[in-house]
């Protein structure tokens, strides 16, 4: 009797293996990795990095995860600041509106390192979604680093301090940040 002859499966694409093979689950919301990838595709948006803002998540809580998409694999988890009129611990509203100092949610194409003069390095955030984050650019909404975010911030207030719209991140992390999302994708899950 001739022996079945072994196929072997050839390795996964799915967004739902590639979100284990980065071992984000159990960190990362399945669900917000899941509209950051399809989010991805229906833009045809190219880049083998992609940073999640999870800010379903508190504040007080590394929610920004930096993913090689090509290797699979998690490179960077930190906190991440959401706007001042978004909520507290919590990011409870999203706004596209100029002046309205909230956390604009959707896909973003993150452009080049420029020199805020508030802030310092920076990465220019161009907003992909129409009617959603699309006045990130007007907005001057920006990937900066802040001194409100950081262990010492949340030991003294329960939260990260609030931007005015920006995802801005720790002043330590700031260059790895630079380094690691110049030219690729920022997705930020929000409700």
């Amino acid at each position: 009797m001739p022996s079945t002859p072994v196929v072997e499966e050839a390795p996964s694409t799915s967004a739902e293996a590639l979100y284990v093979d980065c071992g984000l689950k159990g960190a990362l919301n399945e669900t917000a990795f899941l509209k950051a990838f399809q989010s991805r595709v229906a833009h045809h948006a190219a880049g083998n990095i992609m940073a999640v803002a999870d800010m379903t998540r508190p504040s007080n809580e590394k929610r920004l995860f930096i993913i090689d998409l090509d290797s699979r694999k998690l490179l960077l988890r930190t906190w991440v600041a959401h706007g001042k009129n978004s909520g507290e611990l919590y990011c409870t509203s999203v706004s596209n509106t100029s002046g309205s100092l909230q956390t604009s949610k959707g896909l973003y194409r993150v452009g080049q390192k420029i020199i805020s003069p508030k802030h310092g390095d920076a990465l220019l955030l161009h907003g992909l979604d129409a009617g959603v984050n699309s006045a990130a650019q007007q907005r001057e909404i920006i990937i900066h680093a802040a001194d409100y975010v950081g262990a010492d911030f949340i030991a003294k207030h329960g939260r990260l301090g609030r931007s005015f719209g920006c995802p801005a991140v720790a002043p330590e992390v700031m260059p790895q940040v630079v380094d690691l999302l110049e030219g690729q994708l920022l997705f930020v899950f929000a409700k």
